[in-house]
């Protein structure tokens, strides 16, 4: 994990080029069909590049990406023009949620569909009162306590910036402008399987009866 003063070093020198990568993709390089095979893949990272979507992400150096960009600045793609949006365990880290997602409203074509999962605070809660030590993870740091594990999963060493749970999230969607909302089970859709059938494997679950992720469906 990247120390947060590097981080913010790297942002602060990097995030105008960023921008301007963007600005270049949206009005001179993204593709110009109707957007039936236009699918966005938010925040991949290392591991996680998906073939046949465009993948973006700030890390152009250890990470695999398409686009280069900031997810913190405005979408670079034009208005009703995607059909597909997926992000796994990225929306946490980013500081403004609400504006991220009107962006992504923006950029889906009706009928258009954002995937979108991030740390399952319901779950987290449940488990933290139970006292299940072992439901957790005992990274980034090692931790011996059900609290500190517990913090582990929430704030992950201050990079995440909230906690997801499914009726805040659901609540931000719609106040985005989504019509209608679904919460999937990691690795399973409630949508065209084709739109996410290649990120399912990405989703793996250990307790499928009270999974880590949390996971909605929004339809514009």
């Amino acid at each position: 994990m990247m120390p947060r003063k590097m981080k913010a070093a790297f942002y602060a020198l990097a995030g105008p080029l960023m921008l301007l990568n963007g600005i270049i993709y949206r009005y001179l390089r993204q593709p110009k069909g109707d957007g039936e095979q236009l699918r966005i893949h938010l925040g991949p990272g290392q591991r996680n590049y998906i073939n046949g979507w465009i993948n973006l992400d700030a890390n152009m150096f250890t990470g695999k990406c398409d686009l280069w960009v900031d997810l913190r600045n405005p979408l670079p793609f034009r208005d009703d023009s995607v059909n597909a949006v997926y992000s796994h365990h990225m929306i946490e880290h980013l500081p403004d949620i609400e504006s991220h997602l009107r962006e992504v409203h923006r950029c889906l074509a009706p009928n258009g569909v954002y995937r979108v999962a991030g740390p399952n605070g319901d779950s987290a809660i449940r488990k933290f009162v139970e006292g299940d030590l072992d439901w957790f993870p005992s990274w980034p740091d090692e931790r011996t306590s059900v609290g500190g594990r517990f913090e582990n999963l929430i704030f992950c060493r201050g990079e995440h910036l909230t906690i997801l749970t499914e009726s805040f999230l659901e609540e931000l969607l719609r106040d985005a402008g989504f019509s209608e909302i679904n919460r999937c089970e990691p690795s399973a859709t409630t949508c065209r399987e084709e739109f996410f059938a290649d990120c399912l494997t990405h989703e793996a679950e250990s307790d499928p009866d009270c999974p880590h992720t949390l996971v909605l469906e929004a339809i514009k």
